[in-house]
């Protein structure tokens, strides 16, 4: 399975809808990313696809300073799961990927 390309990801969070979007792309056989929301771009780490399953990690300092933990089932050009903030609720987390798949300037 491909994730690799630019994903519109919304994250229902207790403060509110959050937008961002995220870059996958596998160099050297290794899938890594960046995500970019609220004027911030952040390395993402631990990416991990396993079947359908992805999973990664990343900090945020907007709106606050925060290690988030995200895991969504990605079908096609889908992703439906949840991230989550140490013991913060799960927020719930949809992604839709953009259809042109290829990650600009990158």
């Amino acid at each position: 399975m491909s994730v690799e390309g630019t994903w519109d990801l919304s994250v229902a969070t207790p403060i509110g809808k959050i937008e961002a979007t995220v870059e996958l792309l596998r160099r050297d056989g290794v899938l890594t990313g960046v995500a970019l929301a609220a004027s911030e771009e952040v390395p993402l780490s631990d990416v991990t696809l396993d079947g359908d399953r992805l999973t990664w990690q990343q900090s945020v300092n907007k709106p606050m300073r925060l290690n988030l933990a995200f895991a969504v089932t990605v079908t096609g050009d889908t992703m439906t799961g949840t991230s989550r903030a140490g013991r913060l609720p799960a927020s719930k987390v949809t992604g839709e990927r953009r259809a042109d798949r290829a990650v600009a300037g990158r």
